[in-house]
């Protein structure tokens, strides 16, 4: 598992992300990134429209768990995709926990 270092305070969620984790967020930072750079926006201008710091937005391009969800929403806002924030564990998709709901019907029938 790939060790994360921050600066700041540690999280215990922060400990526990895997590797495919950490991958996935360093992909959409640099989905983020590439997004910005098409549309021709500087740091400075991409993070005065998302209301963040250029530090910050450097941080989330750089794939940095500790930046908000918050202030990735933000992003997903500027670019056209907040939207799709609220398809994220839609609970008609969540394979294993239907599998539990039945289940647990099963049980009560039996």
């Amino acid at each position: 598992m790939r060790k994360l270092t921050f600066m700041s305070k540690s999280s215990p969620s922060l400990e526990i992300l895997t590797d495919t984790t950490v991958i996935a967020l360093e992909t959409l930072g640099s989905h983020l990134r590439t997004a910005r750079e098409r549309r021709g926006d500087s740091l400075k201008t991409m993070a005065a429209r998302m209301g963040t710091s250029i530090p910050t937005l450097r941080r989330m391009e750089a794939g940095d768990a500790k930046v908000s969800i918050g202030v990735y929403a933000a992003a997903l806002w500027v670019f056209g995709k907040s939207e799709q924030l609220a398809e994220i564990l839609k609970p008609g998709e969540d394979e294993y926990a239907t599998m539990l709901d039945v289940n647990r019907a099963s049980r009560k029938r039996g």
